[in-house]
Parts: structure tokens; sequence; C-alpha cells
């Protein structure tokens, strides 16, 4: 943590901001306390500017929030938000986006790595955790996890991939006048 810049700590805090705003007032219930909404669009989006680290604790930080307004937390989910962080940043840190450079090449990895994020984390984690941790019927975390895993994908990679573009789009490309 030494070596993150005060840039990078702000948009930790702002990400984890964002992300429990979006959880906690705009979301739409799909299946048992699984819920469509936009959250993990602009996690991807922090994690693909600042890194897996960032993504990582903007998943955990902005989950737990999540979970407290509600009464209590649920790590199961909350670890497998901070593994979408952190999976999505370290796929992505190739992807040049600060200096303007996301195009098909770019979306496409995001697209991907939201696909392999998404996939372990809801898929994977959440109901196998869920099952360990929680005692839950297999039947409902896995459900739960296909909803969650198909709402949070589709919307990460729609709304994400439109918030990278435009970002890069707002940047200079490298190489310039």
């Amino acid at each position: 943590m030494k070596n993150l810049s005060t840039r990078t700590v702000v948009a930790i805090g702002v990400g984890s901001a964002i992300f429990f705003l979006l959880a906690r007032f705009l979301s739409i219930p799909v299946f048992a306390n699984t819920y469509l909404t936009l959250q993990y669009a602009v996690l991807g989006f922090f994690a693909a500017l600042y890194g897996p680290i960032a993504g990582l604790l903007i998943g955990l930080i902005g989950h737990v929030l999540t979970d407290l307004s509600y009464g209590g937390i649920w790590w199961s989910w909350v670890i497998a938000s901070t593994a979408v962080g952190f999976i999505s940043g370290y796929l992505l840190k190739g992807v040049r986006i600060d200096e303007g450079s996301f195009g098909s090449k770019g979306a496409a990895s995001f697209i991907g790595g939201s696909l392999a994020a998404h996939g372990a984390a809801w898929l994977l984690i959440a109901p196998g955790l869920d099952i360990l941790i929680y005692k839950e019927p297999s039947s409902k975390v896995f459900i739960q996890g296909a909803w969650a895993f198909f709402g949070d994908f589709v919307t990460t990679a729609v709304v994400g991939t439109l918030l990278l573009a435009a970002y890069a789009s707002t940047r200079t490309r490298s190489k310039s006048l």
C-alpha cells in the first residue's frame, strides 16, 4: 500500500463511494437478494484505470459499505466483489486508456477480462463460499450466482466499455502533437 499514489488513493475513495451509491440506491431486484445494477461497470472502469489493487479495494470497501447499510456483511459476496476488482485490474494492466488508447482491441480486452472476472466471482467464488461459510443450499446459490454473473457481466461489458471509451477520448493520444 506504500506504493499507491495519492491519485490512486483518491480513486479508491471515489470508486468505493460510487460503488456503494449505485448498489444501494440504483438497483433492480431480480432473484433472492440479487440485483441488476451498475456498480460493477464502475468497478471495472476504476480497475482498468488504476490497477488490480485499486480494483480489489474498491470492490471490498464498496461492498462492505453496501452490506452494512442493509444490516450485515455477507462475506462470500464481498470476497467475490474483491475478486472482480482485482481480476479486472490485473487483466487490463496493458491497456493504455490513460494515454487515449482504447479501440476495439481495448474494448475486447475489457469485455474478455470482465467475462473472466464475473465468471470466477459469481459462478465459483460466491456460491462456493455461500455453501462453505453459510451452509446455503447449492440449488439456491448457483441460481443467484448465475443471475449475478449474467446481469453484472452484461452491464459491465456495455456500460463499462462506454465509460472507458468516453474517458479515453478525452485523453491525449501518445505520440500525437
